[in-house]
Formats: structure tokens, sequence, C-alpha cells
């Protein structure tokens, strides 16, 4: 499902990546550890076409993303990656169910299509009675939750999660890390997940570590 290749990044004279390469079949949840500053985070990026590699290539579902244009780069991304971060960046002016069908609503699928979706997510992460309420009016868990279905509304092959449950109590985190098994289980997706949280990692079917702008395993 991902291909990535000899991926460099520096920033300045820093050298964060330093040739990075990594398969993931279809299905599979892989988490990325290592120390902050390690590159997790972009490396994460410029798989899921937010940050441009300074050399290498990445595959996604059989689509070499470094011979899109941007536009189709946007596109690509909005129908076939999803992504979830540690900071939900929920709207706050919209309702949970809002805030899940706005990238069906970009994707150009009617409101129907994109309502149904949105409500079926919602259901399926028990937040039913939650879907009229505003991000204020959620907890945390929640609003965290929200933002997965949101992820989820394209039905993208792949979901790359940065720090997803950095913000969470560690109640709330481990809900959360069950429900990608579950949604995994449910609908196929392959997982990427940049985390400090060493039971999440622990969880996934391997752990990547990133040493010195390298994989270490």
């Amino acid at each position: 499902m991902i291909i990535a290749k000899s991926i460099q990044k520096s920033f300045g004279s820093l050298k964060v990546l330093k040739g990075i390469s990594l398969e993931v079949t279809k299905g599979e949840i892989i988490s990325i550890v290592g120390a902050s500053g390690a590159g997790k985070s972009t490396l994460l990026h410029i798989i899921g076409s937010l940050e441009k590699a300074d050399s290498g290539s990445v595959e996604i579902n059989g689509i070499m993303m470094n011979e899109l244009s941007e536009r189709k780069i946007s596109d690509f991304r909005n129908r076939h990656i999803g992504f979830v971060f540690q900071f939900h960046h929920l709207l706050p002016e919209f309702t949970a169910l809002e805030n899940v069908c706005i990238p069906a609503f970009i994707a150009k699928k009617s409101k129907k299509e994109a309502v149904k979706r949105s409500m079926e997510l919602l259901e399926f992460m028990n937040l039913n009675d939650r879907i009229h309420h505003k991000p204020s009016e959620l907890s945390g868990g929640e609003q965290q939750r929200v933002a997965v279905a949101r992820a989820l509304v394209n039905n993208p092959d792949v979901i790359l999660a940065d720090e997803p449950s950095g913000n969470l109590d560690s109640n709330s985190a481990l809900e959360l890390h069950k429900l990608f098994f579950q949604l995994r289980d449910s609908f196929r997706q392959t997982y990427v997940i940049v985390t400090h949280n060493l039971d999440l990692a622990d969880m996934a079917d391997r752990k990547l570590t990133i040493k010195d702008g390298l994989i270490d395993n």
C-alpha cells in the first residue's frame, strides 16, 4: 500500500531524514517511535504529501506521489488519505456531524451521501447522541473520535495519525487505541501511527524506530 524509498529531508543545515525506506502492506497497522526531533512527524507528513522530501519517492496504492501536480496531489489526499493529528482541528462553529461531513463535501459528494456516511461513522464510534453538539460541548476523547470519523468519511486507503492520543488522559487514549484496531478490522484501512505512547506503539503489527535520521530496526 505504501512504498517510501530513500527519503531525505533537511531543514537548513540540519539533516533530519537521511535516506529512510519502508513498506507498509494493505490493512497493516505500523507505529513509528523515536526521540523528540527524530523526524517522525516529518516522515509522516512526507508520506501524506503535506511536505516535500529533498530526495526519494513515495508510492501509495501504485500512485507515484512525486509525479502528480499540486492539484492532483490535493485531490488524491482528499480521497485516499485520512489524517488524525494530536490537536483535533475541529471547526468550533460546526457540529460534530458537520465537521465529519466537510471532507465529503470537498470531494463533491452529495449532502445525502455525506450525511449518511458521517452518521454511520459517528454511530460506530458511539457518538450518535452527540452529533449535534459543537466541539466545545464534547470531551477530549469525544472530539478526537469525531476527528477520526472525519478522517474516515471518504473511505481512504490510508490513515496517517500523528500523536493521536497526545492530548488525552490514559483511559481515553486506551479507548482511542482500541478504536483504531476495530476500525482496521471493519474497514481494512492501512494505518501509520507516530506516537510517544509505547503502549499504543506495542499494540501495532510492527513498530519502527527512527534514530539518527534512519530506521533503527
